[in-house]
């Protein structure tokens, strides 16, 4: 069952925004072929390079098909969104690289200065974070279809340091760049870049935030104004059981026992007289009753926490069935982060992780997250298993590390481990 069909089942989306999301997955698949086989240029087919030929066809084809059915109904749905402009955004940034003029009737139609900005790009629609730059179109007498063949790179693109030649490869770079520094359209690609680098940082970080805050404010309101309530109802009678669990009740009997030892104290520092035996009993009488009520309590939000967990799982992975399409853009867009690290930063980030979680004093981290764990859910802390957890799995993430290390690490950035196996050393 796909996020699309529950949209269209449940939230009855419109046309114009299903044409949107259509597009928007095809510009995605188009990135990717463009990121990895192309160095996150335009793709070229002019059979230098292998690449999914087929895949990137049939995807400008929906991209374009989409985006004009975008385009046409685009009137139903609207004043656009923050979210949808910005997928509009990006989708407009890829498909302007494969046709030599904007569309017509696009959202973001690139207008001349003479001209008349179209309503849809009307400032009043869009949020104040964000500025329109108007990039000037093609000229009509220069208009022509476009076919896959014709697609070309820049001249920069890094594929063509593989082809033969005389010259030296700084030279041939510094005549490459010139080359692109004088090329008419290259402002526009510049522009489109920025748009697509700005749509997937906004698209990003809000499908974090997404991740982050959806889940917590689920589980805290499920369980203080649902699940809890219900809970202390079921609980509500004498003879429930107050201890959930063994830890429970042996935290109760050493307060209680602590409770009267300090009347002892008390009674004997300030030269009082020996409180009786009666006056002793009800007073710890009267702190059992209230030990009894806060345990109940603890035992009630502890069953409560159970249930509120299982619904903030949920609400995360709805968030991911219903923003899939955002997760290749989290990707790439981590990606981009990492890979524009330094060698340095990348290795002491590689170090703290495995530090942390398999290094030498994590066995202790991992014996207070588990027996928070188990405290959360109101399950005594079982010490056997919890040894086993600590001597099998860190052992286990500390081999997939350097496995890690040793193949994946040594092809894609081999100065990176070899700070890594200096800074260990």
């Amino acid at each position: 069952m796909s996020s699309n069909w529950l949209k269209d089942r449940f939230l009855q989306t419109p046309e114009p925004e299903q044409a949107l999301d259509r597009a928007y997955q095809a510009a995605l698949k188009i990135e990717f072929i463009e990121d990895r086989y192309f160095n996150s240029n335009k793709v070229r087919n002019n059979g230098h390079i292998e690449f999914p030929r087929a895949e990137f066809e049939e995807n400008l084809d929906i991209l374009k098909q989409k985006m004009r059915e975008f385009n046409s109904s685009r009137s139903g749905l609207g004043k656009l969104g923050q979210d949808h402009l910005m997928r509009l955004i990006f989708v407009e940034g890829i498909l302007a690289k494969y046709t030599t003029q904007t569309p017509e009737n696009s959202a973001l139609a690139s207008v001349s200065p003479s001209t008349t900005s179209s309503p849809m790009v009307n400032q009043k629609l869009y949020p104040s974070a964000i500025n329109v730059i108007d990039v000037k179109s093609v000229p009509s007498s220069k208009k022509k279809k476009q076919t896959s063949q014709d697609l070309e790179l820049p001249a920069y693109d890094n594929e063509e340091k593989s082809k033969p030649g005389g010259l030296p490869k700084s030279i041939k770079k510094t005549i490459n760049k010139v080359k692109h520094d004088l090329n008419p359209k290259s402002e526009e690609e510049v522009v489109n870049a920025f748009r697509r680098s700005r749509a997937k940082t906004v698209i990003s970080l809000r499908l974090m935030v997404l991740l982050i805050v959806i889940p917590i404010l689920t589980q805290q309101i499920s369980k203080n104004f649902l699940i809890f309530p219900m809970v202390e109802k079921f609980r509500a009678g004498e003879e429930t059981q107050i201890f959930i669990n063994s830890e429970m009740k042996e935290e109760a009997l050493k307060e209680l026992q602590t409770f009267e030892e300090e009347l002892k104290l008390e009674s004997l520092i300030n030269s009082a007289p020996a409180l009786s035996k009666e006056v002793v009993e009800e007073k710890v009488k009267h702190k059992a009753l209230e030990l009894r009520e806060e345990f109940r309590h603890k035992s009630n939000s502890a069953i409560s926490n159970v249930f509120a967990d299982i619904m903030a799982l949920v609400a995360f992975a709805l968030v991911l069935l219903f923003r899939r399409q955002d997760i290749a853009v989290l990707k790439s867009f981590i990606d981009n982060i990492v890979y524009g690290l330094s060698d340095s930063a990348k290795a002491f980030a590689i170090i703290l992780t495995t530090d942390i979680f398999v290094g030498f004093h994590s066995p202790h981290g991992w014996e207070v997250l588990l027996e928070g764990l188990a405290g959360h859910l109101g399950v005594a802390a079982n010490r056997s298993a919890i040894s086993l957890f600590i001597a099998t799995v860190p052992v286990i993430v500390d081999t997939m590390v350097k496995y890690w290390l040793f193949r994946s690490l040594s092809r894609m950035s081999p100065s990176t481990l070899a700070t890594v196996k200096e800074m260990n050393e």
